[in-house]
């Protein structure tokens, strides 16, 4: 058996803006919605995001804690692009465990961090 991808489903209290901040900051595409359903999905190259805003899927216990980290070509490109769009957690930085990162907040206050190995930064082939 493998596994061949995951689709993290964020939860949303108002789908239109979230769909606005991955679409118009983010330049993912929306590529499904149902509104009957309040629930869209969002592609950007071979990354997948569903989004729902719904009464009945309330988490039980612990909610979202974590992030959701992507995995990038050009990192300081996107930074000089998002730096001023979106709320920083952390500025771009290179780490010792040989990343060169950084992380914004979406509307719902997702955190998102972008990151390329050290290896591979100013070589986007």
């Amino acid at each position: 058996m493998t596994f061949t991808a995951l689709r993290p489903i964020l939860w949303t209290e108002n789908i239109d803006e979230t769909i606005g901040f991955y679409t118009r900051i983010l330049g993912f595409n929306l590529i499904g919605r149902n509104d009957e359903w309040q629930w869209a999905s969002l592609k950007k190259d071979e990354v997948m995001i569903m989004l729902s805003q719904n009464d009945y899927e309330k988490p039980n216990g612990i909610g979202f804690t974590g992030s959701l980290y992507f995995n990038v070509d050009n990192v300081d490109e996107l930074w000089e692009d998002l730096k001023t769009k979106a709320k920083v957690c952390y500025e771009i930085e290179t780490f010792e465990w040989e990343m060169r990162e950084f992380a914004v907040y979406d509307n719902n206050g997702y955190l998102l961090q972008f990151g390329q190995p050290v290896d591979n930064v100013g070589n986007t082939e």
